[in-house]
């Protein structure tokens, strides 16, 4: 049986573009880059051309761009790096960002020794960060602010450069993890105003283990990882060659074709929601700024993990909610902060779309789950005294 892929923001199939750029970085210029004979230099040329591609797509110099092994390492980066450095003060994030934010920033204040604070920013309904919770926030002078620019499960876009500019006036240093966004909606780092920003290959149809943290020339940070003193000494280890490149070529790939996808990829996910609308679904972030991809529903009464696995077994890739946090089950953080009924948080499924995706496949899907809700519906009121 072949299977419909609607799991993007989980992650992307490498292009064959990108796949055959790799490819000879495996066998034939196999060289460590940080060696002086002829393989080696080989290996410092691609991944400086590889620099130069991600940097170009986001708007920024080759030299702010710190290859990581991920978006969760970069993210990382950014909030130790930066904590290391200064004075403990406060730290604000926003309610509804990725665990690999969530985590360390929540580490760094559980430490009696670290002396840091955190400040989760609430959202609305919609699961957009209220403007006026920053101003509270930056009013007790933080010394940093994360917030995503896309969020990862309701796809919701963010004000992160209205945010920025309030930090910014603030003294604060301002990141925004970028991995979802990246390659879906046109942005540039510097027209989002921050000093810090994570992207990731694999979201862009790259291979996995590699990413960047994109950073303001006067941001200040101590490595995570020491060694050899890789990566302008901020990110030591022998470079991932193959995956660096493919990265650059992957985002190459994401800014020449992004006008077309989301205009396809809108058209796409409305036909979607207005057939999942129709079978009394509710759509999380629905009359919010969203990602063109991203549809985050639930037909209440019928558990998402059930209606996930379910679909799986009639061939179509779906999510419950966000693969990072399939490790620890449980109720959506976002769908929590949004308000969302614990009751009707179960019921979430994420259908999140890609540049091949199709029509048919959406009206395909769309008449599945409406059989499954049926056959599901029917056998709860079989059970019901």
């Amino acid at each position: 049986m072949t299977q419909t892929y609607f799991d993007h923001n989980a992650t992307t199939a490498v292009d064959e573009s990108v796949w055959e750029a790799m490819l000879p970085y495996f066998r034939q210029e196999y060289g460590n880059a940080s060696s002086r004979h002829a393989l080696g230099m080989a290996a410092r040329r691609a991944i400086s051309q590889a620099r130069e591609q991600v940097a170009q797509a986001v708007g920024v110099q080759p030299s702010q761009i710190i290859f990581t092994s991920g978006g969760s390492e970069a993210n990382n980066l950014f909030i130790r790096g930066v904590a290391d450095y200064l004075k403990p003060s406060q730290l604000v994030i926003s309610a509804i960002e990725h665990p690999c934010i969530r985590r360390p920033a929540q580490e760094l204040a559980r430490r009696a020794s670290e002396r840091w604070q955190l400040r989760q920013l609430a959202v609305n309904e919609l699961g957009q960060v209220q403007l006026e919770d920053v101003r509270n926030a930056l009013a007790d002078r933080p010394a940093m602010v994360s917030v995503m620019l896309a969020n990862n499960e309701t796809g919701v876009i963010q004000e992160v450069a209205k945010i920025a500019d309030m930090a910014r006036a603030q003294g604060a240093w301002m990141h925004t993890d970028a991995v979802q966004a990246f390659g879906k909606i046109p942005f540039d780092f510097n027209e989002l105003k921050v000093h810090a920003m994570t992207i990731s290959a694999h979201k862009i149809y790259g291979p996995k283990g590699a990413a960047a943290l994109i950073i303001d020339k006067r941001l200040l940070l101590k490595p995570l990882i020491y060694g050899g003193g890789h990566e302008n000494g901020l990110r030591s280890g022998t470079e991932n060659v193959p995956a660096i490149v493919g990265f650059g070529v992957a985002c190459e790939l994401a800014c020449s074709r992004i006008n077309e996808m989301s205009t396809r990829l809108t058209e796409l996910r409305e036909y979607l929601e207005r057939g999942l609308l129709a079978m009394g679904a509710i759509i999380f972030g629905l009359d919010a700024p969203r990602l063109p991809n991203t549809c985050y529903f639930a037909l209440p009464e019928i558990e998402g993990d059930t209606l996930v696995v379910r679909l799986d077994k009639a061939g179509f890739a779906a999510a419950s909610g966000a693969a990072c946090s399939s490790v620890t089950p449980g109720q959506s953080h976002v769908l929590e902060a949004m308000g969302v009924d614990p009751m009707l948080a179960r019921c979430a499924v994420r259908v999140s779309l890609g540049y091949d995706n199709t029509m048919t496949e959406i009206n395909d899907f769309l008449k599945t789950v409406g059989k499954i809700a049926q056959e599901l519906k029917s056998l709860n009121g079989m059970l019901l005294p």
